[in-house]
Order: structure tokens, then sequence, then C-alpha cells
């Protein structure tokens, strides 16, 4: 594996290639930057750099993501019995943590249990990359998304700074995602919560912590306590497919749906709905997001996420109560 090393590709250019000078030369503005505007010692992040690796396996990763597949295939990943299973188990275990970030934010305990289910199995699988490799690889070797991870790469060094933290010591996913519930570092600085008090944000190894996180994500999001996320519709005719728009943010209305052939339950008319159509095998399924399931979306920004978090978290549910009811 490649190394980022700055003195040596400054000093000469001799036997590297154009890609390698021009990381270097990227890795130096960054410093800089970094230095300037955030008063990082420029010496010490040189020689941070120095232990930094980019790896190949983490560009091949980012260019097949899971939300490319077709749903009937993404749905199988996390629709299983031992996910869901787990997550009564993870539910039952944290439970009184659960309940207390229902009733300070509203959102229901399925929903919190699912997105950690999602993301990593419950704590399970959070990721074998270190977050500054995974950060500077694609920052600095991943051109279509090089400003976000750059970005990214800033706040990381800025939360370890805050944190107190090694920069060579976490480890996350291949994008750089962090702990239980995947966060970014710039999620990590604005919503990672110390749910016990102790003066510690570990969303790697305090599920409390993990669990009021999320809550707080998406509280900051605008999660609407008690509001329908989604529900499957049919429809009459081919006119729906007007409806079917770019995008995630809800943009139609109960009125406009039913004029396209779609047969709604009775809601607020006035209530932004988003018309969304899901491949299966054979057709599509059609869904209707509300509000609440665009904001599982600010979380991952894919319908398809978006869905199998919803439907996750109700299978959950009601494997939650049945085992609660006996």
């Amino acid at each position: 594996m490649k190394k980022l090393v700055l003195a040596l590709l400054l000093a000469s250019s001799i036997g590297f290639s154009q890609a390698e000078i021009k990381e270097t030369v990227a890795l130096n503005v960054f410093i800089s930057k970094m230095a300037k505007q955030h008063a990082f010692n420029k010496t010490e992040l040189e020689s941070l750099f120095q232990s930094v690796e980019t790896k190949d396996s983490i560009i091949k990763a980012i260019t097949r993501p899971a939300e490319g597949m077709p749903w009937y295939k993404y749905r199988q990943i996390f629709m299983r019995e031992s996910r869901i299973n787990g997550g009564v188990k993870f539910w039952q275990e944290n439970q009184n943590v659960l309940q207390a970030m229902r009733e300070q934010y509203g959102i229901p305990e399925e929903i919190m249990v699912a997105i950690i289910g999602v993301e990593t199995l419950y704590g399970e699988r959070t990721g074998g990359y270190r977050v500054i490799d995974a950060l500077a690889t694609l920052g600095f070797s991943y051109p279509k998304r090089s400003k976000f991870f750059l970005g990214e790469l800033e706040q990381f060094l800025i939360l370890c700074r805050e944190e107190n933290m090694n920069p060579i010591e976490p480890v996350g996913s291949y994008a750089g995602a962090m702990g239980l519930p995947q966060f970014m570092p710039s999620s990590y600085r604005h919503y990672a919560t110390d749910f016990e008090g102790d003066k510690q944000r570990d969303i790697w190894g305090n599920p409390a912590d993990a669990i009021a996180s999320v809550a707080n994500y998406f509280s900051k999001h605008h999660w609407q306590a008690g509001k329908v996320i989604a529900y499957s519709v049919k429809a009459e005719g081919n006119d729906y497919k007007k409806a079917l728009t770019k995008g995630l943010k809800p943009d139609t209305t109960a009125k406009k749906l039913a004029q396209l052939g779609i047969s709604l339950p009775r809601l607020d008319s006035k209530e932004p709905l988003k018309l969304l159509s899901f491949e299966q095998k054979s057709g599509h399924d059609l869904w209707v997001g509300l509000t609440n399931f665009y904001v599982i979306t600010r979380y991952n920004h894919s319908a398809l996420y978006a869905l199998a978090v919803f439907q996750l978290s109700e299978a959950i549910k009601k494997a939650h109560d049945r085992v609660e009811s006996k």
C-alpha cells in the first residue's frame, strides 16, 4: 500500500506518477489550511500524514455501494430473522435508554433500534479501516467526492483535538463512518450525545451514547412525533408516473396523487407527500413517504435505505411486542 509521504514528494517528483504528485500537492494545501484556519501545528500534521495510508480497497468499496441494488435485493440484506431477533435483544438490553429518548424526542424505539441494526448489526460490524486512512484516501484519491471527504477529514482532525483522541486510533467504515450509529465526523461533532453525563460521547463502546446520538440526530432533523412514516399504495393506469419526480423531499399532496389514480387512506390533504417506486423482480412497489420518511433519508440519502429502516423497524416492533406479551 502506498503512503502519503509529504516531504519526499515535495523534494523531488522523480519516480512518482502524476496522480501521486497531485495528491501530495493537495495534501500540502490541506495541511496549510488546517494550520491557518484551525491553528494546527503544521509540523505535527506532516508527521501524522507520514503514517496515513491510501488503500485501493477503499476506492473499490465506495464504487459499489449497496444502494445501487434493486429494491428486492437490497431488502434481503436487512430483512432477516437474525437482524430482527437481534433488534429485539438490543431493545431489551437498552430499554431504559430507548424509552427515555422516546419520551424526550418522540422517536419510536423501533426506529432507533432499526437504524443501529441496519448500520452495524447492533455494533457487531462497525468497520475495520482506520478513519483517517479512509478519509484521506477518498479525499485525495477519489476526485468524484474529494470535496466532501476532505471536509470530513477536516472535521475529523478537529474532533480528535476536541475529544482528546489520537487520530490514528479510531476505526470505522471504508467511508470513515464511526461507531454503532456510523456517524461521519461532522455528524459526530454536531449530534453525538453524552447520555450518562460522564463527559464522553462514546459511540463505539457505549450503546446509551449511540442511541442518544441517533435520537438527537433525528430530532435536529425535525422528526414529527406520532406522525406516519410511509405506507404502500396502488395505482390505476399510468398517470401516477407523472408524480415520480427526482429527489426525496415530499413535493406533492394526497389530492394530486388521487387525481393521478392513486388510492390513498384519509390524510390531511395539506400534508406534503413523496411518491416513490421500488423495483421488484416483477414490476414495482409504490410507496408514499411523509415528512418522517424524509427525515430518515437525512441519515442516508437513499429511499432504499429509508424503506429498509422502516420495514425493519416494523418487524422488530412486532417481534418485540410478541415477546413482551408472553
